[in-house]
């Protein structure tokens, strides 16, 4: 693995590091007991979006449904829930 950057990291007065240039927005971080630092770059994936996988699964069961092929109503009051 090759450097990419060096510089001395200090903290600040609410004793935060700053990460000069960052190339992703979040990062994991794993501190370690002897004092070393790990930290991996993390991509969100937006929660508005919706998988290919489950619109197909969404459009198969509407089309289910439509056409009658459906389970007999669940009583949700005789579901003991602690």
């Amino acid at each position: 693995m090759k450097v990419q950057k060096e510089y001395v990291g200090h903290l600040d007065s609410k004793k935060r590091i700053t990460i000069r240039e960052p190339e992703y927005a979040y990062y994991h971080v794993r501190e370690y007991d002897d004092g070393h630092i790990e930290m991996y770059p993390r991509v969100l994936v937006d929660p508005d979006k919706i998988s290919e996988n489950a619109l197909h699964m969404l459009d198969a069961a509407m089309d289910n449904y439509k056409k009658g092929r459906v389970s007999e109503p669940i009583d949700v009051h005789g579901i003991d829930i602690e």
